[in-house]
């Protein structure tokens, strides 16, 4: 590896071997598991990338004025509320995403999180393994029948939308941006949805309009004893008014996979709440999806870099 390549600086410990090869022509540094500002800083500073591939952690103004030359930002997954896009768009500096290329980890997450709920899979296997057998006693939700409301609908959102018309649940979606629907899947304002679904999953990004849209007055509408899955973003939901609607029943389970913020540690909110299911936000992180978004975040890194100067900006 030369010492006069141009520099992409990875925020994370490792992306898949096969991105690594589209990037043979740049040295790579990676800035570690759990970069910080100033980490990210210093590391800028010092290499001057020309790309930055965001795994973990922000990009702010700060960041990206440490390196004088870079071109690109680009998101190794879809969301990218993590970069600061005004701060990028004033400096000519381009954002991508990759959407749609852990759509299908992600879906099978949300499904995995919805079963564990309806079918009590914790407690029961917990009971089990104190002594105890529950058949005459413990009754699950069935699916079939019942109401799935999606709030968002974009490749993710479409394929939970499929797999619940597989189990024969009736398939709502919220989302103003969506211009087709999937198969079996009936448009709803966010409030009949809420009113309606017995199983409701986020699968929105985290913007102005959707920060803290899961709070008391949405959950108020709520079914009584719905299930909620969030396997999109943690500041979509209002903690502390989440934790009353599952304490009085409102809401019996919740499953999350992301939170406002991350890592958590302990102590923490959940940690002694019965009636949620928690992941570390490894919904979007398979195998398969792994290399899906290494790649993609690296050929938009490439996409950008051969464009002429003058051309790259920043994306909405």
């Amino acid at each position: 590896m030369s010492a006069s390549q141009p520099v992409i600086l990875v925020t994370g410990s490792d992306i898949a071997p096969e991105a690594l090869d589209l990037l043979t022509n740049y040295e790579i540094v990676f800035a570690g598991q759990r970069p910080t500002e100033d980490d990210l800083c210093q590391l800028c500073e010092k290499h001057d990338p020309v790309a930055i591939i965001v795994r973990y952690g922000k990009i702010n103004a700060r960041i990206m004025d440490a390196a004088p030359h870079l071109r690109v930002i680009s998101k190794h997954g879809s969301g990218i509320d993590v970069i600061d896009q005004k701060a990028a768009a004033e400096r000519h500096i381009s954002v991508q995403s990759a959407p749609g290329a852990n759509a299908a980890a992600v879906a099978e997450h949300a499904w995995a999180m919805i079963l564990a709920c309806a079918k009590s899979v914790v407690p029961l296997d917990q009971r089990m393994r104190q002594g105890h057998w529950d058949k005459s006693t413990h009754k699950s939700v069935e699916l079939e029948g019942k109401t799935l409301g999606l709030i968002g609908l974009g490749a993710i959102g479409a394929r939970v939308a499929r797999i619940g018309n597989a189990f024969g649940m009736n398939v709502i979606a919220y989302d103003p941006y969506a211009k087709t629907l999937p198969d079996g899947c009936h448009a709803a304002s966010l409030d009949a949805l809420l009113h309606n679904a017995d199983v409701i999953s986020l699968h929105c990004p985290l913007t102005d309009d959707t920060r803290n849209m899961i709070n008391r007055d949405t959950l108020a509408l709520c079914k009584k004893g719905a299930i909620l899955v969030n396997t999109a973003r943690g500041g979509l939901i209002e903690d502390d008014d989440l934790l009353r609607a599952l304490d009085d029943g409102t809401i019996s389970w919740a499953a999350l996979d992301s939170f406002p913020v991350e890592p958590l540690t302990a102590p923490h909110v959940w940690q002694h709440v019965n009636n949620v299911i928690l992941s570390p936000h490894i919904g979007g992180v398979s195998s398969t999806s792994f290399v899906k978004m290494g790649t993609a975040a690296a050929r938009n890194v490439l996409k950008v870099l051969a464009e002429p100067m003058e051309s790259a900006g920043a994306l909405p």
